[in-house]
């Protein structure tokens, strides 16, 4: 018997990927359409995506409709009461493909699964495909840093993990703009920039997490393939953190980030003496916010805010530093020392991203880093 080939897969291999190949293809396939907020009309797009695979000769039916749609033009399987689907229809009826819209719905009490996403999980392993839509509110490991840039979250959720196994998503782009025209119809201008401000940040969370998903698509497939993956130094990430800022979009840009390339995620802030009862508080949700993005929380003292940031930098090897900017006005402003400048310069050999900072909340007096609320630089 003649010796492998170096560099040639053995049969055993071949073997064992052809069978991964074969039992990937008998689950069904997942397609999420993901909304960054309500109204944008993902049940919609969703629909129509029914619709289109009728029309090219797919065996496809509607398990759960969350709102009035009117006539679908596609056939309907009803739903139990409360809401459930009927799962054991579902599968006598064995279609090819199942729209099922509201994921994140809680079944009632005496129901198979607790979730509705679970019963999806349930139909792809029975080989049933399944179309599905989600808005971002509802992704459980999202809800804080949503809560955090809109005040409030919702009781129900699916796992992250759960949207990371999709086998496509497709998010629905609608303008902020326009979801603010619905939402805010007759409101004052400054309840509508608000608004505004606040969709852009989640639109912002959306577009990172469906590429999220594309990278565990590219995963499996490397996986399936036997492609070993091979990674170069991690970068070592250091996040800014201040009183008066939401750092919930820095925080999440640097985790994911980190997570990309294998790196280590740090933030940090500068003790400040005398700060006020309400800076302390919103530091603390900052640093929470921190903590809950698997960051190292490092608290540096020193009178010069940014040589406390580069000491702490050259001590923990950060490669990228991450920092919110106020832009300041007036001529006597202009002669001050700019400190993101003075970090830019001063920071041989690492990286600065500099974040602007949402209008409401920058600081007239200070000259300090601020993190941002608005989406970072392109």
């Amino acid at each position: 018997m003649r010796d492998n080939i170096p560099g040639r897969p053995s049969p055993e291999e071949l073997l064992r990927r052809v069978e991964a190949e074969a039992g990937h293809r008998r689950l069904g396939r997942l397609k999420v359409f993901l909304g960054y907020a309500a109204g944008v009309g993902k049940s919609l797009r969703m629909f129509d995506e029914g619709r289109r695979r009728k029309s090219r000769g797919q065996d496809v039916v509607v398990a759960a409709v969350q709102s009035s749609e009117g006539d679908i033009g596609l056939e309907v399987i009803p739903q139990l009461p409360g809401g459930a689907l009927d799962l054991e229809a579902i599968r006598r009826r064995r279609p090819g493909v199942c729209l099922i819209d509201g994921l994140a719905h809680r079944n009632p009490p005496g129901t198979l699964h607790h979730c509705r996403w679970q019963d999806v999980e349930d139909l792809l392993s029975a080989g049933v495909s399944v179309i599905t839509t989600i808005n971002l509110q509802y992704i459980a490991e999202k809800q804080p840093l949503v809560e955090a840039i809109r005040g409030r979250r919702v009781a129900d959720s699916v796992p992250e993990r759960f949207l990371l196994r999709a086998d496509e998503i497709e998010i629905v782009d609608a303008p902020p703009e326009y979801c603010v025209e619905r939402a805010n119809a007759g409101q004052p201008d400054a309840a509508s920039d608000l608004l505004a401000r606040q969709l852009s940040e989640l639109r912002e969370i959306a577009l990172v997490l469906a590429a999220e998903v594309v990278d565990a698509q590219l995963v499996r497939y490397l996986q399936r393939n036997g492609v070993e993956q091979s990674f170069g130094a991690n970068e070592r990430i250091l996040v800014c953190i201040t009183p008066r800022s939401n750092a919930a979009l820095m925080l999440h840009r640097a985790q994911r980030q980190a997570q990309r390339f294998h790196g280590q995620l740090y933030a940090a802030y500068v003790e400040q003496p005398e700060i006020s009862p309400q800076d302390r508080a919103m530091l603390d949700r900052n640093l929470d916010l921190a903590r809950h993005s698997q960051a190292a929380v490092l608290m540096l003292h020193g009178e010069d805010v940014v040589d406390a940031i580069l000491r702490c930098a050259a001590a923990e090897n950060i490669t990228q530093i991450f920092v919110g900017h106020s832009q300041r006005t007036g001529f006597w402003q202009r002669l001050r020392p700019n400190p993101v400048e003075r970090l830019i310069l001063e920071s041989a050999g690492v990286d600065v991203r500099v974040f602007p900072q949402a209008e409401s909340t920058r600081r007239e007096d200070s000259g300090t880093l601020e993190p941002c609320q608005q989406r970072p630089e392109a």
